[in-house]
This record gives C-alpha cells, sequence and structure tokens, in this order.
C-alpha cells in the first residue's frame, strides 16, 4: 500500500465524498479545497488538477481492497475452498466496510483520462490474479472441477461487486451471513460437492 502523508490522506477523503455525493463531472476542486480546509495552492501542491486527484482516489480505493483481501487470506492456509472462502469474505468486509471506496471503482472508472486509465488497469489487473490463482491452485488439485474456471472468476467478482448496490447496513443480513452465504455460492459454481462445508468435501 502507497503511504500517504496526513495532507494526502485529508484530501482523498474529501475529494471521495464529494464525488459520490455529486458525481465527478459535478464536483469542483475549489470546493473540496474548502471543505478540507485548505487553501486551493494547497491542494494543487499534491494533486496538479482534479483529474490527478481522481486517480489517487481511485488507487487507494485498491490499495484498501488489497489490504482487506489479503488480510482475510493471511487467516487460511493453501486449501483452496478455504481460500475462496476467505477471497469472498474479504470482498464482502471491503464492500460492506468501505461502501463509497467500492462506490467510487464503480462509477468513476470510466471518467480517467488513458493515462490514468492505463495505470489504474495496470493496478487492478495485479489484484484480479488473486483469485485467478486461487480457481487454478484447486482445479490443478482436482477440488474444483468446473469447466469453465474463467467463467466462474467472473461470475463471483460480478457477485460479490453488486452487494455495495443492496447492503443496507440497518438491514437484516450482517456481513458475516452475506459472506457465508456468497462463499457457498461461489463453492457451487466451482464444485458443488464442497457445499455444505468441511464435512461434505469429496
Amino acid at each position: 500500500m502507497r503511504a500517504l502523508s496526513p495532507k494526502q490522506r485529508v484530501f482523498i477523503e474529501t475529494g471521495r465524498k464529494e464525488f459520490v455525493r455529486n458525481g465527478y463531472g459535478s464536483s469542483s476542486i475549489r470546493t473540496i479545497a474548502q471543505e478540507a480546509g485548505v487553501s486551493l495552492s494547497a491542494l494543487y501542491y499534491h494533486y496538479k488538477n482534479k483529474q490527478d486527484l481522481l486517480l489517487a482516489i481511485l488507487l487507494d480505493g485498491v490499495d484498501t481492497y488489497d489490504a482487506v483481501c489479503d488480510a482475510e487470506l493471511a487467516r487460511v492456509g493453501d486449501d483452496p475452498v478455504d481460500r475462496i472462502r476467505a477471497f469472498v469474505k474479504g470482498n464482502v468486509v471491503f464492500r460492506t466496510r468501505f461502501p463509497e471506496h467500492g462506490r467510487m471503482i464503480a462509477t468513476e472508472v470510466r471518467n480517467l483520462e488513458p493515462e490514468g486509465a492505463r495505470l489504474y488497469e495496470e493496478r487492478r489487473r495485479a489484484g484480479r490474479q488473486r483469485i485467478r490463482d486461487i480457481i487454478d491452485d484447486g482445479v490443478e488439485r482436482g477440488v474444483f472441477t468446473t469447466k469453465y474456471p474463467d467463467d466462474c472468476r467472473r461470475s463471483i467478482l460480478a457477485m460479490v461487486s453488486a452487494i455495495a448496490n443492496w447492503y443496507d447496513p440497518a438491514g437484516p443480513d450482517t456481513p458475516e451471513e452475506i459472506a457465508a452465504r456468497y462463499a457457498e455460492l461461489s463453492l457451487a459454481l466451482l464444485c458443488p460437492a464442497v457445499i455444505g462445508g468441511e464435512g461434505d468435501r469429496r
């Protein structure tokens, strides 16, 4: 994860709230500076324009996502089923604990200019390799029996990404319950034989 100065952290958090509230096109860099309690020149010292700030916010979201997923994966060993459960839990934690991060990733990437989009895609590609490696390992070991590992990967990523569209902290489902349910759905795609937990693997 990239180190940020305290001022950069303030700019990123303030900018994220402004972009989520009003959208990138309707947000003002001057307003962001005012809400951060600094002069416009102070913001420009760290970020040369609104596009630069947008890229920094999106990359910070990727950093947070990577840290959350890696923390969950660090809690388990190399068993592919355990790692899929941990990966899904990491995604649920990210979508429920950092909803503004997820909304930015879902709605504002399209506003990146070509060079920023290239840099962002490089970072995202590295992150997507995480689930690809887990699934490939499971298929190689014979734990996952799907004939369509790439389709499974895309389906799992789409499923967990959509959580940000409907999750309600006041709703009936806790993040833990959602993570458990979505892990079972993911495993049903990869190999129906693992449904039911540890005792039902065959």
